[in-house]
């Protein structure tokens, strides 16, 4: 079995010329939010609570799962993918494919009809995909598919569902096959993907194989050029936050907070201030945007949601007024697919220091590349007066002997200055 270590020492990040700093996309950081547990009309909590309880004993999960509704309606998605697209903000969406073992989106999901699963399906491929990448969460999010006969499989237990250790001991082919699954679900859909989620700790006992899974899958079902997947996060302290760039490539996206907008059962009442307090001081979000780091935040859509009171989502709207009243435009909402783009440039160009500019090699095509080094004026781009006024084709100057430039990288040999 492949070791974590061995996976990581594999890249190694080409060494920058003395003076030259790759910079945050325009020179902001980025921001994101991962919504986890969403699909297409089914409420997740409501059918996936007993399969859990199931398998891990009902003391653990002693919600009344009963009395929550069975749906999440779409006239709440259409507002929620209004709100996002006005404000700006973007991240990742998931949709369940299989959600709780109900049915399958591309075929049949009793309890719905089938006009009305397409049209909710419609409605994040038109509404939502815009400004959140959509990923699979693997299949279910509970029980493991038995993908010969596309039914649950027969053994019962944590190690035979999605959130815990199946994957343990299971090759990168092993896993990147029951990926597939699910991404074949969402490719049935017509639904954009370049990545997939981690249900619970999916991958646990096998990181590096589940790695190399993900990127196998997601270029055989969507040709995508750079893909990532998320999974991990950590939500204090100072470890880096900042995406890993893993063999295949593949982008491992962190999350800098835990979910405090509810949590995915709608068991706490949401905390608004661990994202960024009133008086926009404190917070974790604001402690990762001071250090330069990428701010992806985490809910659940259950939370967001929060059983018809939409707590969640007041939250959420709260933390990103803040956000904005803070920093205004020193950051800048992204997907993750363009985050991961960005890391995987940052991490595997090679720039050469030459008289007058700089040489890019870079592996793919970036849009807003942004980098600093020495030198007093560039003649091919447009000046602006400050960082704030960044676009791809521009500089500014950065004190008396330095420059930032932002430059549409293509994949290849490109000359800046």
């Amino acid at each position: 079995m492949i070791s974590r270590r061995e996976i990581l020492a594999a890249l190694a990040a080409p060494v920058l010329p003395q003076g030259v700093e790759i910079l945050n996309p325009r020179a902001r950081v980025p921001l994101s939010w991962i919504i986890d547990d969403s699909t297409c009309l089914v409420n997740l909590n409501r059918f996936a609570i007993p399969q859990f309880a199931d398998a891990m004993g009902r003391d653990r999960y002693p919600q009344d799962w009963r009395s929550m509704p069975h749906e999440i309606p779409d006239s709440f998605v259409r507002r929620f993918a209004e709100w996002s697209r006005e404000a700006g903000v973007k991240g990742k969406y998931s949709v369940v494919p299989f959600p709780a073992c109900t049915g399958r989106l591309d075929r049949e999901v009793p309890g719905w009809t089938r006009q009305e699963i397409e049209d909710s399906v419609r409605l994040v491929r038109e509404q939502v995909a815009p400004n959140w990448d959509i990923h699979p969460e693997m299949i279910t999010h509970t029980r493991i598919i038995d993908l010969k006969t596309g039914h649950p499989v027969e053994q019962r237990g944590r190690a035979w569902m999605e959130n815990w250790e199946w994957c343990a001991g299971r090759s990168a082919d092993e896993i990147a096959a029951y990926i597939a699954y699910a991404l074949s679900i969402l490719r049935n859909l017509e639904l954009p993907c370049e990545g997939v989620t981690s249900p619970g700790g999916f991958g646990a006992g096998a990181l590096a194989e589940y790695s190399l899974a993900a990127g196998q899958a997601v270029r055989q079902v969507f040709r995508a050029e750079i893909p990532h997947y998320f999974r991990n996060l950590f939500d204090k302290g100072n470890e880096s936050v900042a995406p890993r760039i893993e063999p295949g490539p593949v982008v491992s996206i962190y999350a800098c907070t835990g979910d405090w907008t509810g949590n995915w059962d709608c068991s706490r009442e949401p905390e608004p201030d661990r994202y960024i307090s009133a008086d926009l001081k404190r917070g974790r979000m604001v402690e990762v945007i001071e250090r330069g780091e990428p701010a992806i935040a985490l809910s659940h859509w259950t939370g967001v949601w929060f059983n018809g009171r939409e707590l969640g989502f007041k939250a959420m709207q709260e933390v990103v007024r803040r956000l904005d009243a803070r920093f205004g435009r020193a950051v800048r909402w992204m997907k993750l697919a363009e985050i991961a783009r960005y890391w995987a440039v940052k991490s595997l160009a090679k720039v050469t220091l030459e008289e007058g500019g700089l040489s890019v090699d870079s592996p793919y095509d970036c849009p807003d590349f942004t980098v600093r080094w020495p030198a007093s004026s560039l003649r091919r781009l447009r000046e602006v007066t400050s960082r704030a006024a960044l676009e791809p084709g521009a500089w500014t100057r950065d004190g008396p002997a330095h420059v930032i430039a932002c430059v549409p990288l293509r994949k290849g040999l490109n000359r800046i200055g």
